[in-house]
């Protein structure tokens, strides 16, 4: 299927995840199995081949990958093993445009979030290992101008602010009253863009998350470069 099969996403697939939220059960799921694969997953489908080039522009080692399993459309089936809410669909689609060498979320990447009244671009790695985050810290704690250069550039400040959770006291190995105990504090590294619905059924949707995620790229290089991989 051509790179130009999609335009925006429709009120139809806000409509299919509200009335998923309500009849959240593998009954209702298999019955409407075909509204599920027409309203949700072809458009995401098609969008994530259509970014594919814009994707390559920001770098060559972020994948675009429109496979049904396995690739960049987070699965919609929840993992209820450990959870205390047993319902079995997730109510929002997550893209998850990650590194080629990560193996899964916890990894550098670029994310589109569509859910009903909470729609969002995320840049950046949620939740990362325990390694990698340690070396994250590191690569703040030595080169404390080139983080914050990263960290507050104009142009990514300008669509991103940096959420996430953060440790209670400072991590070990480094002092309470370290300048940059905030962000060594900081248990993800990632940047968070707020979007309306209307955004993302704009038919220019497409190229907004290009040039924002562009924003973030000098953002994005830090994160690779602590992690030691290309970007």
């Amino acid at each position: 299927m051509p790179n130009s099969d999609f335009t925006c996403f429709q009120p139809s697939l806000f409509r299919f995840l509200k009335t998923l939220a309500a009849n959240n059960n593998r009954d209702w799921f298999r019955q409407n199995k075909p509204r599920y694969e027409e309203e949700l997953l072809a458009p995401c489908q098609a969008f994530i081949r259509s970014f594919q080039p814009h994707l390559k522009r920001l770098s060559p080692h972020f994948l675009a990958d429109d496979r049904r399993v396995g690739g960049s459309l987070m699965r919609i089936y929840r993992d209820t093993r450990f959870a205390k809410d047993k319902t079995p669909y997730k109510t929002n689609v997550g893209i998850h445009f990650r590194h080629e060498m990560g193996k899964d979320v916890h990894c550098p990447a670029f994310y589109v979030h569509l859910a009903p009244g909470e729609c969002f671009l995320g840049a950046g790695i949620w939740r990362p290992d325990s390694k990698a985050l340690k070396m994250i810290r590191q690569a703040i704690d030595d080169e404390p101008t080139k983080w914050k250069r990263a960290r507050d550039q104009k142009k990514f400040r300008a669509h991103f602010d940096l959420v996430g959770d953060s440790l209670k006291t400072a991590p070990r190995d480094f002092p309470k009253d370290h300048p940059l105990i905030v962000d060594l504090r900081r248990k993800d590294f990632i940047g968070v863009k707020k979007l309306r619905e209307a955004d993302v059924q704009d038919e220019g949707f497409m190229k907004a998350a290009a040039d924002a995620f562009a924003a973030s790229r000098v953002y994005m290089r830090f994160l690779c470069d602590a992690l030691r991989i290309p970007s």
